[in-house]
Order: structure tokens, then C-alpha cells, then sequence
């Protein structure tokens, strides 16, 4: 590490929350590609129909790999498909809470939201507060001090982001937080975004979290078995690697404090599997400076700003060929970044008019 850097305090709480408020880096105005407004009027229209089959699919597989795993319990071909209902359970769960969360998945509000207290509590994420949490995280993204989930504070904990494979690292403090929100209490950071009205519901839900897995646990202490476990609780880590996977694509090692989402946001091209699991957040970018258009949407919202954006990656090989020889790079110099290329066709990085295009 460098002797002239200074470690930052990436809490909401500390000295660069206060920095960042005092350079305008908060509540700021982004840049937006142009892009004519009667087409992005088409692309932000919400349907029903995508979700509900995408939905449809993803049950239909939970089901029939738990069969299956309870059908081979007790050999060792219990393991495929196991491995295939974690995925779905503790990966595939992540894009289904993020979508959901923006509630662009399906256009009826309440289909977002039974999905959505579904998938968060697959992923271990409780829905209140992360909500709030990610509307944060869309306002001031990777901005130092405000944003509550930048993924890897420079410099960056090697161990722990591979301890989270398994959901080693995060698990536990989301367990921890679970236990503190059912005292009636919440973070010093969680105070500072989860606003007043809603923190009954945080201490409510955290409550029912605790009985229902006290209640698996209780089945399979009486049974004898882990086989309980293996439906609900233990998939959330066991399954956890392939959202790490997707999700490290997204803004590890790219730029702090700027306002231009083509310069802390990666796009990536993947296969059509880990598409449907990943509900088409690999289009990264443009999810960041158009949250309003649906997951269905993105591709299409892609090929319209193809010539104002960075070159997408051809898939994880390329993306990971970059991403880990720069986290390493950082643990020895914090100050390192990967610096976007902008074609020649794109406009200038600076703050634009985000706002007006992200409205209905």
C-alpha cells in the first residue's frame, strides 16, 4: 500500500458520507445516454406475461430438482440436484429480489411484492431494508460514504469475497442483523435510509424469519435429518455461488465517485442459462442509467445505446481476466481502478439529465 493514500470509511456514517454531500456527489444528477423519448416510452412498459413464464419456469425446476434430491437422499446422486435447487434457491433468487424490488418484473405491483418477500427470503435478504438499501445504492452508486453496497472497499478483503462463494462472509451478518431487527433496533447505518414509517415492518419480518427456521430446524432435530435444511436455510449459502459470480461482474474494480454509469457499471455478455437466472442484469449499464425499463426490456435498451457505451465483455473469461489481477492490484494500491474506454461515437463523460428519462 502506498504511503501517500489514506484509507476511506466507506460508512454511511463516517467522514466521506459528510465528503461526499460537501462535493455534490450525493442526491447528484447522472449522465443519461440520449435516446428518443417515444422509444423509451416503449421500453419501459411493464408486462405481466415475461415474468409470470420466467416465474412459472424457475418454481417448476425448484420443484423437480427437490424431488429428485429427496428421491436420492441418502446417495450420492442426491448431490446434482441439489446442486441445481441451491443455484435456483440461493442464486437465482437474487435477480428475482432485485427485479422484484425495482417492481418493473411484472406491471401488477402485487406480484412484485409476493416474489419479491419470497426471493429475499431466499437470498437472506430482508426486504425492507434492502429495499431502501438499494434505492441508495441507485442514487449515489459507488459513491463513497453513501452507497451501502459498494462490494469491495478498497483495499479490497480477498478472503472474504471468496468466503462468499458460499455466502461465508455476508450470511452471517445478514443472520446478525435478522437476531438485532427482532429486538426492535435497527443499524447506525440502517438509520440513516430506512425512514420511520417503515421500521415496524423490518422488526416484524425479522420475527417471522426467526420462527420459520426455528421451525425447520425443530423438523429436523426431530427427524433426525438435515434433509430440512437442505430446503430451506442451507441453500442460501450452498447456493450462493453463482449470483457471486454474476454479481462481482457488475462494479468490482471499476471506478469511486464519478456520476456516469458507463465508468462504475460493467455490461457482460453471458449464455442464455445464466441469463434466465441472472434475468438479464448482465446488461449492467444500462439497468444503471434506466432502472425503470424492464429485465425483458434490457437487451433491447442494449442495442439502443450500443454506440454511447464502453465495449461490452464477451463473457465471464474476458470480464474475470480483468477483475482479478485488479483486485490484487489494490490490495497494494487502493487507488488503482480500471478505467472505461468510451468509443469514439460516445459522448463525453459528464452528469446529464437521468432524472427526466427514468419517469414514466
Amino acid at each position: 500500500m502506498t504511503a501517500e493514500f489514506t484509507k476511506r470509511d466507506y460508512s454511511l456514517v463516517g467522514l466521506d458520507s459528510k465528503l461526499a454531500e460537501e462535493k455534490g456527489l450525493a442526491n447528484a444528477e447522472w449522465y443519461a445516454s440520449e435516446i428518443p423519448r417515444k422509444r423509451m416510452k416503449e421500453l419501459i412498459q411493464r408486462r405481466n406475461g415475461p415474468a409470470i413464464r420466467d416465474t412459472a419456469i424457475w418454481f417448476i425446476l425448484l420443484i423437480a430438482s427437490g424431488t429428485a434430491g429427496y428421491m436420492l437422499w441418502g446417495s450420492w446422486w442426491a448431490i446434482l440436484p441439489f446442486m441445481i435447487y441451491g443455484v435456483l434457491y440461493g442464486s437465482a433468487s437474487d435477480s428475482r429480489w432485485h427485479e422484484c424490488s425495482h417492481r418493473t418484473a411484472f406491471r401488477t405491483k402485487w406480484m412484485n411484492d409476493v416474489v419479491y418477500e419470497i426471493a429475499s427470503f431466499m437470498v437472506m435478504r430482508e426486504s425492507v431494508p434492502w429495499r431502501w438499501s438499494h434505492t441508495r445504492h441507485h442514487t449515489d452508486t459507488i459513491i463513497v460514504g453513501r452507497d451501502p453496497e459498494i462490494p469491495a472497499p478498497r483495499p479490497p478483503d480477498l478472503l472474504g469475497i471468496a468466503m462468499s462463494l458460499f455466502s461465508l462472509k455476508t450470511g452471517p451478518g445478514e443472520i446478525l442483523k435478522v437476531l438485532l431487527h427482532c429486538t426492535g433496533r435497527l443499524t447506525a447505518a440502517e438509520e440513516t435510509y430506512i425512514p420511520g414509517e417503515e421500521q415496524h415492518k423490518v422488526y416484524r419480518n425479522a420475527r417471522i424469519w426467526v420462527l420459520i427456521h426455528a421451525l425447520v430446524i425443530a423438523v429436523a432435530i426431530g427427524s433426525g435429518s438435515i434433509l430440512p435444511l437442505m430446503y430451506i436455510g442451507l441453500p442460501s449459502f450452498y447456493g450462493a455461488w453463482e449470483q457471486l459470480l454474476c454479481g462481482l461482474t457488475q462494479h468490482i474494480g471499476l471506478a469511486e465517485d464519478v456520476l456516469d454509469h458507463r465508468l462504475n457499471c460493467r455490461t457482460v455478455y453471458m449464455n442464455p442459462i445464466s441469463r434466465f437466472l441472472y434475468w438479464e442484469m448482465n446488461y449492467h449499464v444500462e439497468h444503471h442509467m434506466f432502472p425503470m425499463v424492464p429485465y425483458h426490456n434490457l437487451a433491447k435498451l442494449h442495442e439502443e445505446l450500443k454506440h454511447d457505451m464502453p465495449v461490452p465483455y464477451s463473457g465471464f473469461w474476458e470480464v474475470y481476466r480483468e477483475i482479478i489481477p485488479a483486485l490484487f492490484r489494490q490490495v497494494k494500491d487502493p487507488r488503482y481502478y480500471v478505467k472505461r474506454q468510451l468509443p469514439g461515437s460516445a459522448r463525453p463523460a459528464m452528469p446529464g439529465p437521468a432524472a427526466a428519462m427514468m419517469t414514466e
